[in-house]
């Protein structure tokens, strides 16, 4: 509100005086009022707290009740608790905690930041002199006096501000230092980057200094406002919610089956305790007991490849949440453009392009002359300059009329020149030239405004009085240009689906011609207009935008919130502290790895190389770990189906239970987990990037839940069929261990080529699965083979029945590859 006064008003509204500034006494009231200028953290659990807390899923319930089950079943097999099981278990449940833990520190690591970009100490004034203190001492009322290098200690209204320039990127996100005039009243409305009478925490002075009243402290500036928004909490991840859907699932299924199972059983008159641990035996059949660790293999994979790729993975269920983005609002400065200011026009004293390069060359080396490489735009004229391949002349500089807010134009006197300097407008009623002319140079310097450029006016005059009678030399087109491959990005976003949209703090009209140079559709609209919207206005509007220009850090949650509200999965880039708060409320943050360490923080990945391709790339990637995660879940899940149908056919037929809880555990932790983690590894599929967001509610949309019944149906047969054919053809009638061998061996082999029918490339394009195939044959054979055969309860098999069983186990791979072939 501060910045809609004067600063008289502003002086009288906080009770302070501008020469003699506060008293002590009066200091210690106010702060008691509004506390320390220090940004404030929440009372953080215990690590032990915290630790305990990762285990309140419903997928490691699942996990810790399979535990107690293995030890339960192991004491009534062998009359001692076998741990091996139980162990393997309690292994993956507690590295899992363990990196939900390491990736609950990311908020408080972005206050932390916050509070580190804080300076220890400040030059204000006090009981009437200039004084040393402490910025935690600061009060609303305190007058602060600022110089070039000092970080601004609090948000204060300006009362004296000479060529005053602040860098206040990291806040409003634009590219060019904020000039700054105490002398104007701006509107209530007015966004952060427009309120040139105020400064604010956490930026810093690059030229200039200024005299200012405090107006807020501590949580009450907009850094505090940020510091409030980072802790929040990130909203769960779609892989999140889609596991914790399947766990209840499962685990309901579980209950429900062995409930059944167990009724059934005690109406047929099988013993009670017969029937309960085969009722057991089922519900760990239901659970894979492998699964979070595949999941979390399968995106630790991904962030390694990702890595290589310069992007740097956070939090691991961020990976697999760039596939389903279907929303990527990305920061302009730095990540669309180059952010580096580059001269990329220049035109004469008729405001005509086609100029000579005599002429323009001469424009360029007026504007280096009267240059201190102040600012990024100064900056960029000098780099121009230095390209200019014919002879330069050099003149020396005999002294200079600063550049200044009020008359917004900068000169320097050499011998027998003057140059001049500025903002076309202000220097244009310093020239000596005919109205014909002067329109001219208007109607072009409208033209470069309108393209986004900041435009330079340069003029002069052999000596004399500066700044009176110039002759008029041209106009300089200075721009932050676009990448060069963002354009292909932005496309290659609009063939997947995904919809691009700028999010910046810089001007409407800056903003709005980079996007329509890069292709960013939809309609440009500004902070101002976005807070005259309600929440469910916005949502209802949302899809219209493109453009969101000199936006506030709530404006930016307010925008990735009301995209989600429409069912998106948003991604937001960003390097700026303004930027942390819809870094840590989007699905997924991407922060710049230039940009700030409050951005950082916040983030779920860091983009290396600070550009708006990595994010496609990664999004193309993350679509890909999506999918082969799907196909790990979609293998584990119809083998464990096929586990099930084998007990419970057996049941209904009326002969014993072919497979023991150790076979099932052995399957679920072991063989199975190798194929799993090896289509972790399948490559991107060429055309992944030409469909469309990923926007399943569950893993089993679009029919794969009916696919993964049938699979596991066949695959439950199969087992049944090689325990019959030992019982019929091999003289196992007595001998259950025999039939339960080749069941258990049949059911173990089977499941390994079952991981071809994942696939989706050639056959023999995955190495990994290959390998993970014969690993796992091995693996079976060595526990039939070998002395290991005892602690299993199975037995030796040979030649023959070795042949039925590797017969029965490819039957997956004829019927599924039949049926892929039939439905093209």
């Amino acid at each position: 509100m501060f910045h809609n006064k004067t600063a008289k008003e502003a002086i009288n509204a906080l009770n302070t005086n501008e020469e003699y500034g506060l008293n002590s006494d009066k200091v210690k009231n106010i702060q008691m009022q509004y506390g320390r200028n220090k940004l404030l953290e929440k009372k953080e659990k215990s690590l032990i707290i915290r630790f305990l807390m990762q285990f309140n899923d419903f997928m490691i319930f699942i996990l810790l009740a399979a535990a107690a089950t293995s030890a339960f079943l192991s004491y009534f097999a062998h009359g001692k608790v076998e741990l091996t099981d139980p162990l393997i278990i309690l292994f993956i449940v507690t590295i899992n905690a363990l990196l939900g833990l390491s990736q609950e520190s990311r908020a408080a690591k972005a206050l932390k930041a916050l509070k580190d970009m804080q300076i220890p100490e400040i030059e204000a004034i006090r009981d009437g002199k200039n004084a040393k203190i402490k910025t935690e001492e600061l009060v609303p009322g305190d007058i602060i006096l600022l110089y070039p290098g000092a970080f601004v200690p609090a948000d204060a209204r300006l009362l004296q501000a000479i060529n005053l320039k602040i860098d206040e990127s990291a806040l409003t996100g634009e590219s060019v230092p904020a000039e700054k005039d105490d002398s104007i009243k701006v509107s209530l409305e007015a966004p952060l980057g427009d309120r040139l009478n105020m400064i604010y925490s956490g930026t810093s002075v690059l030229s200039g200094k200024a005299r200012a009243v405090v107006v807020a402290t501590g949580m009450d500036t907009e850094l505090g406002k940020i510091a409030k928004l980072v802790e929040e909490d990130s909203p769960k991840t779609p892989l999140s919610e889609r596991l914790e859907k399947t766990g209840k699932l499962l685990a309901v299924a579980a209950l429900l089956l062995c409930s059944v199972i167990f009724g059934l059983g005690i109406l047929g008159g099988t013993p009670i305790f017969e029937m309960f641990m085969t009722a057991i035996s089922l519900a760990v059949a239901a659970i894979p007991e492998g699964l979070p660790a595949i999941v979390t293999i399968t995106l630790a994979l991904g962030v390694t490849r990702m890595a290589k790729r310069r992007a740097i993975i956070r939090k691991l269920p961020a990976v697999e949440t760039l596939g389903s983005a279907s929303v990527i609002c990305s920061d302009k400065t730095g990540t669309l453009t180059q952010n580096k200011m580059k001269v990329v026009e220049i035109s004469d004293e008729n405001g005509a392009l086609k100029s000579t390069e005599k002429k323009r060359n001469l424009i360029l080396t007026y504007a280096a002359l009267c240059n201190n490489e102040a600012d990024p735009t100064e900056k960029a004229i000098m780099q121009a300059f230095k390209l200019i391949e014919s002879k330069q002349f050099k003149t020396k500089r005999l002294g200079e009329i600063p550049f200044d807010s009020s008359r917004k134009l900068m000169t320097t006197m050499h011998t027998g020149l003057n140059i001049t300097k500025g903002a076309p407008d202000f220097l244009l009623e310093r020239c000596k030239i005919s109205p014909e002319q002067k329109r001219k140079v208007l109607t072009q310097n409208e033209r470069m405004a309108k393209n986004a450029f900041r435009v330079i006016a340069v003029a002069y005059n052999s000596g004399g009085e500066p700044e009176k009678d110039l002759t008029f030399l041209g106009l300089i087109g200075i721009i932050d240009p676009p990448r060069a491959e963002a354009k292909e990005a932005v496309l290659t976003c609009k063939r997947a689906g995904i919809k691009p949209v700028m999010i910046t703090g810089d001007h409407q009209i800056t903003a709005s011609a980079i996007a329509k140079e890069l292709g960013i559709e939809g309609t440009a609209i500004t902070g101002s207009e976005l807070a005259k919207l309600s929440e469910s206005e916005l949502a209802e509007n949302i899809e219209g935008y493109g453009i969101f220009a000199r936006v506030s850090p709530e404006d930016k949650m307010r925008i990735v919130k009301a995209y989600s509200s429409n069912g998106h999965v948003v991604a937001m880039t960003g390097d700026g502290v303004n930027d942390a708060p819809a870094l840590n409320a989007a699905d997924i943050g991407c922060a710049m790895g230039s940009g700030t360490d409050v951005a950082k923080a916040s983030a779920d990945m860091i983009l290396i190389d600070d550009n708006f391709e990595a994010i496609v790339e990664a999004i193309r990637e993350g679509r890909s770990i999506y999918r082969n995660i799907k196909k790990a879940i979609h293998f584990l899940l119809s083998s464990n189906v096929g586990e099930i149908m084998a007990i419970l056919l057996a049941l209904v037929l009326g002969f014993p239970a072919p497979l023991l809880a150790i076979h099932l555990l052995w399957v679920n932790l072991v063989t199975d987990s190798l194929p799993a983690i090896a289509l972790g590894l399948e490559a991107p599929q060429k055309n992944i990037m030409h469909e469309k967001p990923i926007r399943e509610k569950s893993f089993f949309a679009n029919g794969l839940g009916f696919r993964i019944v049938l699979e596991g149906i066949m695959i439950g047969l199969l087992s049944l069929i090689a325990f019959i054919i030992a019982r019929v053809y091999f003289g196992a009638i007595h001998d259950i261990e025999l039939a339960r061998t080749m069941a258990f061996s049949t059911l173990s082999i089977s499941q390994l080529f079952h991981a071809f029918n994942m696939r989706g490339g050639k056959i023999f394009e995955n190495k990994a699965l290959i390998s993970a195939f014969l690993a796992g044959v091995l693996l079976q054979f060595t526990v039939i083979m070998s002395p290991l055969n005892q602690i299993f309860n199975v037995s030796s098999l040979n030649f023959t029945q070795w042949a039925v069983i590797f017969a029965l186990s490819f039957t997956p791979i004829i019927v599924i590859e039949s049926q892929k072939r039939l439905a093209k």
